[in-house]
């Protein structure tokens, strides 16, 4: 009777479950196969080359380059969200003074898309008519490049996405924070318990949990870097901001496809 009630139960899904594998699976297989032969698209003709796709792309240098911004961007802009959306989340743990309007405040930047939100910094990061570089000059400082310096192109972005995604992190933490028995922070206190020994002994340990929760959501979004950088520096200035998202579009989206109109022009 058993095994015909899980029958039953596994009949049900099984439909969905099947159209889920033909759709995740089954494509992922399916390249993974590929990426083991030269595929003429035209010809239509498949020559097995073992991993010699693979040393290519590993050997290349802006494939070298875009790993490692997306590894630096994944890490930096990861453990400012977490960090600062913890210390928002404690922040709006007390009471004060209009403390509901300046949460929607806080959350307001994540509702915006990512091309309006890259038109606002573009617009702030000009060099010219930037309100940053204007802000420097009343200080007597030199503008900054921000977009067009090498060297501080992929922090800008980076400043970019936390300014976007921390509420993220933050709204996360303080519904887990919420949900916290106020009588384990009652009897710290009364054992006589400062509020830095509370927030390290107590309520980051019971947050852990939900802490790594954030930050591996987090490293799985901002590993997929595209729209900002595509809107902002399309990998520029040189390679300075390429990311593999950017890099999978470049040699796939505009090399492949230029090469097959090529040969079906010539």
């Amino acid at each position: 009777m058993h095994f015909r009630r899980n029958s039953f139960y596994y009949f049900l899904i099984a439909p969905s479950l099947l159209l889920m594998l033909w759709l995740t699976v089954y494509p992922v297989l399916n390249v993974l196969m590929l990426s083991f032969f030269d595929y003429n698209y035209i010809a239509d003709v498949r020559l097995f080359i073992g991993f010699d796709n693979f040393k290519q792309i590993v050997s290349s240098k802006l494939f070298q380059d875009s790993f490692f911004n997306t590894l630096i961007f994944s890490l930096v802009a990861t453990l400012f969200e977490v960090g600062l959306g913890l210390l928002l989340a404690l922040v709006f743990d007390g009471e004060f003074f209009k403390k509901k309007q300046f949460m929607t405040l806080m959350i307001f930047p994540m509702m915006l898309s990512t091309m309006v939100v890259s038109a606002i910094f573009k617009t702030l990061y000009h060099q010219d008519i930037g309100l940053f570089n204007y802000l420097l000059t009343q200080l007597g400082l030199q503008p900054v490049g921000w977009l067009i310096n090498p060297s501080c192109a992929l922090s800008s972005i980076i400043l970019v996405d936390i300014w976007q995604w921390t509420p993220f992190a933050f709204i996360l933490l303080q519904a887990s924070l919420q949900s916290i028995p106020q009588e384990i922070f009652e009897a710290a206190r009364i054992d006589g318990a400062r509020y830095p020994q509370i927030v390290m002994r107590i309520t980051i340990p019971i947050l852990f949990g939900q802490i790594m929760l954030v930050a591996m959501l987090r490293t799985i979004d901002t590993f997929k870097l595209f729209g900002k950088v595509y809107a902002l520096t399309q990998g520029g200035p040189g390679n300075a901001t390429e990311t593999l998202s950017t890099f999978i579009y470049r040699e796939v989206f505009l090399i492949s496809i230029l090469g097959v109109l090529q040969r079906l022009l010539c």
